[in-house]
């Protein structure tokens, strides 16, 4: 990511102020600290307990990342997908194309924030070209899910 910043300056994803920049680098790393590896202690667990706590430990790490997002939106940042969104964006792909199947993950509630980020993220194009077919991601992550 800080390699695209410095190779692609035209297409900046960080904020241009200081403090913009060290919060979207700080809630990125809240992403690869905290969101990446509770969804995989989610999709690993067998036990139906251990499942629900692993649940509701992702949706609390998700929901520290959305208080911190811009009110408005619908990216983190503000109206443009930005630096905090494209480290986000390859979990909530999987979130609904894994943890759903995988784990009953629900669809993000109608209307709220979270609902109108993951909205904005699955629409972009810059995702939407990325983005595999959902029986690829069945099939990568069959192990981890223990099916």
């Amino acid at each position: 990511m800080e390699y695209l910043e410095d190779a692609f300056p035209s297409h900046a994803l960080l904020p241009s102020d200081a403090k913009g920049r060290a919060s979207a680098r700080l809630w990125a790393d809240h992403v690869n600290r905290a969101i990446t590896p509770v969804f995989y202690r989610y999709l690993q667990a067998q036990d139906a307990d251990a499942q629900v706590e692993h649940g509701r430990e992702l949706q609390g790490q998700i929901g520290k990342l959305v208080e911190a997002a811009d009110a408005q939106g619908p990216f983190f940042a503000g109206a443009e997908m930005g630096f905090v969104d494209v480290q986000i964006a390859p979990w909530v792909v999987r979130m609904k194309k894994v943890l759903g199947p995988y784990r009953g993950w629900p669809e993000p509630e109608e209307g709220s924030r979270w609902g109108k980020w993951v909205e904005a993220i699955e629409r972009h194009q810059a995702v939407v070209r990325t983005t595999s077919d959902d029986q690829l991601y069945l099939d990568s992550y069959e192990r981890y899910a223990g099916e």
